[in-house]
C-alpha cells in the first residue's frame, strides 16, 4: 500500500468516527449506526451488543434517556491498517453530557475500533471501551 493510499483510507476511517459522533451530537440512532456493519459487537461497559440494530436499539435507548443531548469528544490515538481492508484505530473518549462544557475529570474511556472494507466503505465491525 502506498502511503498515498495509506493517508486516504486514514481519512476515510476518520470521517466513519467523525460522522457516527455527529449522529451522536443529533441523538440520531438510525445515522449512529450507518457505518456500522450488519454483523457489528460492541462491548460496553460489560454489555455486549451483537448486530448493527441491537446497536441501533442500544444507541436510541441511550439517546432517549442519560445520553440525550449529550456530545462526544473523541482523540483518535493510532490508526493502523494489519491487514488489507481492515483498520484497527485507538481512541481515547468521553461523553460531555448536556449543559455541561467539559467531560467530567473521571469520565474518559479508551476504546479500540475495528473496521472493515466492503464495498468500498469502511464500517465499523467491532467495538469496545474501558475506562482510561
Amino acid at each position: 500500500m502506498t502511503d498515498t493510499a495509506v493517508q486516504t483510507d486514514r481519512e476515510a476511517v476518520l470521517d466513519v468516527l467523525t460522522n457516527l459522533y455527529r449522529a451522536w451530537a443529533a441523538n440520531d440512532a438510525d445515522a449512529f449506526v450507518a457505518d456500522y456493519d450488519p454483523d457489528a459487537t460492541t462491548v460496553v461497559r460489560g454489555v455486549v451488543n451483537v448486530g448493527r440494530e441491537a446497536v441501533r436499539t442500544s444507541m436510541a435507548a441511550g439517546f432517549a434517556g442519560p445520553l440525550r443531548d449529550s456530545r462526544t469528544v473523541d482523540e483518535p490515538q493510532s490508526v493502523r491498517f494489519p491487514a488489507p481492508g481492515t483498520a484497527i484505530v485507538v481512541s481515547r473518549s468521553a461523553v460531555v453530557s448536556a449543559g455541561q462544557t467539559e467531560p467530567p475529570a473521571d469520565g474518559w474511556i479508551v476504546a479500540t475500533w475495528a473496521l472493515i472494507q466492503r464495498d468500498g466503505r469502511w464500517l465499523v465491525t467491532s467495538y469496545h471501551n474501558c475506562p482510561a
